[in-house]
Parts: C-alpha cells; structure tokens; sequence
C-alpha cells in the first residue's frame, strides 16, 4: 500500500484534481478515498482492467515561485490522485462501473469540483 511504483513506458496517466469543500478537511476525505483506491486496485488492477498503479496528494498550499509562469499564485485546497493505466479506453470502462462509482460519488459529497485529464507518457527516466 505504501510501497515505490515502477510505471512501464507507454502507461497512460490521469490526473485528477478533487477541490475539497472549505469546511473539509483531509482526514475526512481519507477513508473515502482509501476505499476508493482499493477498489479500483483490486477490481480493475492488472489483467482485470488495465489499472497499473496509483498515488494521492494532498496539495500542500506551496506554490513555486521559479516554476510558475503566472502572477496569479492562487489555488483552492485540493487532493490530487494520479493513476496508471494500459489505455485510455480500460480506464473509462472501470469508472463506468458501477462498483466505481458508488465510491466516487462519496468522494464527490466532500467535494466542489472534481476534473480528469489523461496523458500519453513521452519521457522518463531515473538517476542513475
């Protein structure tokens, strides 16, 4: 559960940030989310669904000075869940599941807005 992830070249990876209602905090969130992630690791991981791997974040309030274009340095406190998958397509049909969406639609009763951006991997590397 708390172990590093080895992401093949070619996964797709979505980015989902999850703006949580002001008078939230994360310890609210982090059963609903922790069932949630258990589910889809365990119903769609692997063979079953194309799922890879998966990591949360809960946004720190820092924002970077040098690597910010923008002048406006404003951001609503958010989770962030990226997760790993075989395709685009394996990822739509475990959301459209209705095993899924009873764990998101909790989630989503903590929330304000929620958006998932997918992304083709074009680049990675370690240290060596």
């Amino acid at each position: 559960m708390f172990s590093p992830i080895t992401i093949p070249f070619g996964a797709k990876m979505l980015f989902n940030t999850v703006v949580v209602k002001p008078d939230v905090e994360f310890d609210d969130v982090e059963l609903v989310l922790a069932e949630m992630c258990n589910v889809v690791k365990d119903t769609y991981g692997g063979e079953k669904g194309g799922f890879i791997a998966g990591q949360v974040f809960e946004f720190s309030g820092f924002v970077s000075n040098e690597g910010s274009l923008s002048a406006n340095k404003s951001a609503e406190k958010h989770i962030a869940i990226v997760t790993y998958w075989k395709s685009f397509e394996e990822h739509e049909k475990s959301h459209a599941d209705s095993v899924f969406k009873a764990k998101f639609s909790a989630l989503g009763k903590l929330c304000t807005d929620s958006k998932e951006f997918g992304y083709n991997m074009l680049w990675q590397g370690e240290l060596e």
